[in-house]
């Protein structure tokens, strides 16, 4: 009499074992879909970081170029400093790294003076999951990158009508530039942080 409520116990547990575990391997593959989809919206961020900061340095480089070409003429170091001056478009490098990273962008605009804001898009989509409609989605993200000048300078005052020019200070260095000698300039990474927004 007792090992027949025993067997008729256990045939009524397996069943409940069955859900049970059928409920744990559907949370498994719930978890591993948000995962994937995770794992595909922090390749789109990295992307749209890589392009902005990439389209941001292009503009820097740029920057210090005409600061180089204009170094014996400190009335238009301040516009230089400042971004209000012409700059040829750096998307074109935001586009590389956005490949590097397999995304592509979808927008490259300035913002302000001395900031571009890209969008990009991942080119590979999340994958087959148990989540419908996600096997062909794929990530966008956008990302902020600024350039900011890290140099200050003042006029200086003509000696003995001697040319001279303003000692340049960038960050915790000074630059004490003399027109006979421009052997030893500041590069474009000392002139120009290069940052995303916040």
């Amino acid at each position: 009499m007792r090992r027949h409520h025993t067997c008729r116990d256990a045939g009524q547990a397996f069943p409940i074992y069955i859900t049970v575990v059928a409920g744990l391997l559907f949370l498994a593959f719930a978890y591993l879909a948000v995962g994937q989809a995770a794992a595909t919206r922090n390749e789109a961020q990295t992307a749209a970081d890589a392009a902005a900061l990439a389209a941001a340095m292009d503009t820097r480089d740029q920057l210090a170029g005409q600061w180089v070409e204009n170094v014996l003429d400190p009335t238009l170091w301040q516009d230089i400093f400042d971004g209000n001056v012409d700059v040829l478009d750096p998307c074109w490098r935001a586009d590389q790294l956005a490949a590097q990273n397999d995304a592509h962008v979808l927008a490259c605009d300035p913002d302000g003076l001395l900031g571009y804001t890209v969008e990009a898009e991942t080119d590979d989509p999340v994958g087959d999951t148990i989540v419908p409609g996600t096997e062909d989605q794929t990530a966008k993200a956008s990302a902020t990158a600024v350039v900011e000048s890290r140099c200050t300078f003042q006029p200086s005052e003509q000696d003995g009508g001697d040319e001279v020019l303003p000692s340049l200070k960038c960050k915790d260095k000074n630059w004490d530039l003399t027109p006979d000698d421009l052997s030893d300039l500041p590069g474009p990474e000392d002139l120009f942080d290069v940052h995303l927004a916040d």
